[in-house]
């Protein structure tokens, strides 16, 4: 299991946009992103820098661990 935070995520709309992005990734599973935490889990085996382009390519942050 993986686990990203992201920075600039305000509403649910936004939990929506980050939770359907993230399951297009092929071998990413059983997404779940965390408003209130502002972080995003997942199953699979996924480089990070590939989570980050795809947070990046639509909007939000992905903060430096």
């Amino acid at each position: 299991m993986g686990t990203v935070k992201i920075n600039g995520m305000k509403c649910q709309h936004c939990v929506k946009s980050v939770t359907e992005a993230l399951e297009k990734i092929d071998g990413v599973s059983n997404v779940k992103v965390n408003l209130d935490a502002g972080e995003a889990s997942y199953d699979g085996e996924v480089d990070s820098e590939t989570i980050t382009q795809v947070i990046s390519g639509i909007g939000f942050e992905v903060a430096s661990s």
